[in-house]
């Protein structure tokens, strides 16, 4: 494997991990802690999950910058960029563009 292909490796391993957590915390996010705040009338159950929105609010920062550095290392162009830094606004689209990616990485550095 040369250097581009482990820079390459490392660049999306990363890309990888961030849109598994950003899922996570997206999924943890849109289906227990907005509807515990806003449907459930539980003042206990809301402070139980009210570190969601926190620990979300600092992993997607991580998310679209591994985003960036993978757009940029792969050369591709800005709206495809924007495409995949906003797939990690709902809540399954960052597991399916890891998917895809990793399917046409694989593809591409094979």
């Amino acid at each position: 494997m040369s250097a581009i292909e482990k820079s390459m490796h490392g660049v999306f391993t990363r890309f990888r991990v961030m849109a598994v957590i950003a899922g996570v915390m997206s999924l943890l996010l849109w289906f227990v802690d907005l509807p515990v705040v806003y449907l459930i009338d539980n003042p206990s159950l809301k402070e139980q999950v009210s570190w969601i929105p926190y620990l979300h609010g600092y992993t997607y920062p991580f998310y679209v910058l591994t985003a960036i550095h993978l757009a940029a290392k792969m050369r591709w162009s800005v709206p495809r960029m924007i495409a995949l830094i906003l797939a990690g606004t709902l809540p399954v689209a960052s597991f399916i563009a890891e998917r895809r990616l990793a399917k046409s990485v694989a593809k591409n550095l094979s």
